[in-house]
């Protein structure tokens, strides 16, 4: 579920990234280089919020599931606490 929500800053990341790179080629110099590196970093951080929510996802960190279960009345009893049958 984190997947998908780290896919908006992910593209706003990209498109930025398109940006930088496009404006750096038409730049001369050292800021064409400048331009270069910095939509490099830019790209390279769109990559974090998906593998980030993926990895969230995977390993059950989620606080989506935490909201969830306490929505839908999921409650674990704290422990050392007996339940009624």
């Amino acid at each position: 579920m984190l997947f998908f929500v780290g896919l908006l800053p992910a593209t706003i990341f990209v498109v930025v990234g398109y940006f930088v790179l496009f404006a750096s080629a038409r730049a001369e110099g050292g800021i064409r280089a400048f331009g270069r590196v910095l939509a490099v970093w830019i790209l390279i951080a769109a990559a974090v919020p998906p593998v980030a929510g993926a990895y969230a996802t995977f390993t059950g960190a989620s606080p989506f599931k935490e909201m969830m279960a306490e929505h839908a009345g999921w409650h674990q009893p704290p422990v050392g606490v007996q339940m009624e049958r």
